[in-house]
């Protein structure tokens, strides 16, 4: 479970005839956040930034532009409606999509550069092209039926696809292709990632390309031990029954193996992943000179975590790094290996906050690259020459996100210099070799404006300046956008929570407002952020509510004390925290403490039902959308992590179901569904019912016919959130 960001983050949104924001206008086109950009990339050749820009007329449909460093131009490359004029997407593409949180887009949705930077890999409705960067319009079809997850090889010899289950190559010099496996079929999968590795591992990809293109890494699942969920996916005009298998909390897992293929060949070799197999193949990838496949092998109750080499010609095994903990063991994204066997750098949360590490080959610590009472975000480039390493950190504000600059040596370690200026959120993107930067920054005020820099942080040019000025979509609310204020306050341990709050429309502190409070609350998320945000929460305080966040203990890209708070016990620091925060506003001059309504979305709608269980005394209404109500009905991967297995926390996942406090729920509800999510299974929310009717506790119900999780589609997702506005106008401000 991720972070609905297609909820939580409507950034793309906007009309036309009012000076203050409409709900129309922030589904309308052109998005009001300006032309913003996606899949920001530096061309290996260091000519060209290519990136992924919504039309004026559709946001949502994606085409591919380039930035010509040379000539400081920017143009389309790809015309993703010429390319595919009717794009039909197949189910297993569908689900990815949801998967990968990109289910609202079309168009060309990712892409790839050739090693050379001349090419481009552009997938789009299951048909693969290949793209002359100077002769764009002549692409080029080089498969069709299904295809995903594309790639270049690192040398340029081949393209690498998945079509039916089964791993592909093209031999660019002969344009033959060759079937690498040919048993995937049924339960049985090549080159792809296995359901929970997708959804709670962001591991979108089921092959790993050794750098010299010898071989191909790659991960063959068998899920026939998973359970089936029998799910009804009810639509418009029918009903689909879909056999689902979803291992659910104590489930038995998918069964992964490794293997090692030749791309030239077909020669198959099996890796041994450990006579355990029970465990998560979580991460795999080589050695900078191709000699050792690595990959991340982590435990069912996911308390160790092991990175492990192996010898590419003998096969043979070593374990370089062993993490543990008594929660949970943090997923390594940031390993990178150095040339000429010169070691590798290596993330890890030892000291109780993420920091990163420069290794020897045979797996010992040589330094510390970063060191304090802050964390690391993620690794963004090395610059081995230069002896520099580039990092994403908090360390300045816990609600900013800043680029650095530290010393390969270690030598500035506690000491890294801040390379991104501007306060508020900064999401950058180097050059392999960090030879220069893409910024794309936003902060409450101001839409993401994206700019290239060199290295020490000094500007190149812009490639989005994106001023709210009269041209700009937003300008004519511009004047009516309300700041956000931001403080802290500590919860029950003494630890700190941070807040955010946007104050009602021409607010009087002589007058009492409602509050529109947003939750979300789970791990790996953080709710509270100075970046350009949620125009809804925009167009709420625009109506005359207090819209306040705040983030409980078990947020993301904090310490490990103040994660681990809620291990085996989902739901109880959280609910403790959101009501010290309710608490807090309820003493504020400005607030009716009998208005308070809260509205979260997955997590953030398990967040609504725990609240209105336990403080309908305090909250007046609640929104819940797509909730788990009982973690036993999660997945294995998310639940255990936090829960353990049900047999092992019996009690833990007891307490944790809303139905354990249900009795309490006295206030005004709209429960909210997608039915066909398969994610959160629908049957959380029917469950919900059940326990609601059998207690004679009135509600609303809104189910939306063919929507998945995200409730993605426009028209459905612009129906959502005026219920929602409905709902607690209805309920916060009656008579109004």
């Amino acid at each position: 479970m991720r972070f609905i960001l297609s909820f939580l983050a409507l950034l793309a949104v906007g009309s036309a005839s009012a000076e203050r924001l409409t709900l129309d206008r922030l589904y309308d086109d052109p998005a009001l956040a300006g032309p913003g950009v996606r899949a920001l990339k530096v061309a290996p050749n260091g000519e060209r930034v290519t990136f992924l820009r919504g039309r004026d007329d559709n946001q949502f449909q994606l085409d591919l532009w380039e930035f010509n460093l040379k000539d400081k131009s920017t143009r389309r490359l790809v015309d993703s409606s010429r390319l595919v004029p009717d794009e039909k997407l197949s189910d297993a593409e569908k689900a990815r999509r949801e998967r990968e949180r990109t289910a609202s887009l079309k168009g060309i949705i990712s892409y790839s550069w050739s090693p050379d930077g001349r090419q481009l890999l552009v997938p789009i409705a299951g048909n693969l092209y290949l793209i002359d960067a100077g002769k764009p319009e002549a692409a080029r079809l080089v498969a069709s039926g299904n295809v995903t997850d594309p790639k270049i090889s690192p040398k340029g010899k081949y393209v690498s696809f998945v079509r039916d289950q089964n791993l592909y190559v093209i031999d660019l010099a002969t344009g033959k292709e060759r079937a690498l496996t040919t048993d995937g079929k049924g339960t049985v999968h090549n080159g792809e990632a296995e359901f929970v590795a997708q959804e709670e591992m962001h591991q979108f990809t089921g092959y790993y390309w050794a750098p010299d293109d010898s071989a191909i890494a790659y991960r063959r699942y068998d899920e026939a031990q998973v359970p089936v969920a029998r799910r009804f996916e009810i639509y418009a005009d029918r009903t689909d029954v879909v056999e689902q298998r979803y291992p659910a909390a104590g489930d038995p897992n998918a069964v992964v193996e490794l293997r090692i293929v030749s791309p030239a060949t077909g020669v198959t070799r099996d890796v041994d992943l450990g006579a355990n197999k029970d465990i998560y193949l979580v991460r795999a990838d080589w050695s900078s000179d191709s000699r050792q496949l690595v990959f991340q092998r982590q435990t069912r109750d996911q308390k160790k975590l092991e990175l492990i080499a192996v010898d590419a010609a003998t096969l043979a095994q070593r374990v370089l790094v062993t993490e543990t903990a008594t929660t949970w063991t943090k997923i390594n994204d940031d390993l990178r290996f150095l040339a000429n066997g010169r070691g590798f750098i290596w993330a890890s949360e030892r000291t109780g906050q993420n920091h990163l590490y420069l290794f020897d080959m045979n797996g010992k610590v040589r330094h510390a690259l970063t060191a304090g009472d802050w964390r690391v975000d993620n690794l963004l480039a090395v610059d081995e020459k230069a002896g520099k390493v580039y990092f994403a950190s908090n360390k300045d504000a816990v609600q900013d996100k800043q680029a650095y600059v530290v010393a390969l040596d270690g030598s500035t370690a506690a000491r890294p210099k801040r390379l991104t200026q501007a306060d508020g959120w900064h999401d950058t993107t180097f050059a392999r070799n960090g030879e220069v930067f893409v910024d794309a920054w936003s902060d409450p005020a101001n839409p993401p404006q994206v700019s290239i820099r060199k290295p020490d942080g000094t500007m190149v040019t812009w490639l989005e300046r994106n001023e709210v000025n009269a041209a700009h979509p937003y300008f004519k609310y511009k004047s009516d956008h309300l700041p956000t204020e931001y403080g802290t306050m500590k919860a029950r341990d003494g630890q700190t929570l941070y807040w955010s709050m946007i104050k009602p429309y021409r607010f009087d502190a002589g007058k009492k407002y409602p509050v529109y409070l947003s939750t979300y609350g789970g791990p790996g998320a953080q709710h509270v952020t100075r970046r350009w945000g949620d125009t809804f929460d925009q167009y709420m305080a625009q109506q005359g509510y207090v819209v306040f966040r705040l983030d409980n203990r078990g947020s993301s890209r904090r310490e490990r004390a103040f994660t681990d708070a809620i291990y085996r016990n989902l739901g109880k620091v959280e609910v403790e925290d959101q009501l010290a925060g309710i608490d807090w506003l309820g003493k504020q001059g400005f607030v009716d403490a009998k208005r308070i309504g809260v509205y979260g979305w997955s997590y953030g709608g398990f967040m609504t039902l725990r609240l209105l269980s336990q403080a309908s005394d305090r909250i007046a209404a609640g929104v819940s959308g797509a909730p788990v109500t009982d973690w036993q009905l999660y997945d294995t991967h998310y639940t255990e992590r936090f829960m353990d297995r049900p047999v092992d926390n019996p009690e833990g996942y007891k307490d944790s179901t809303v139905f354990a406090h249900v009795d309490g729920l006295k206030s005004k509800l709209l429960l909210i569904h997608g039915m066909a999510d398969d994610n959160v299974l629908f049957t959380n929310s029917t469950k919900m019912i059940d326990a609601l009717v059998n207690r004679g506790v009135q509600f609303e119900l809104m189910t939306y016919p063919g929507a998945k999780h995200g409730v993605s589609n426009r028209v459905q997702r612009r129906h959502v959130q005026t219920y929602i506005d409905a709902f607690f106008r209805k309920n916060l401000k009656p008579g109004e």
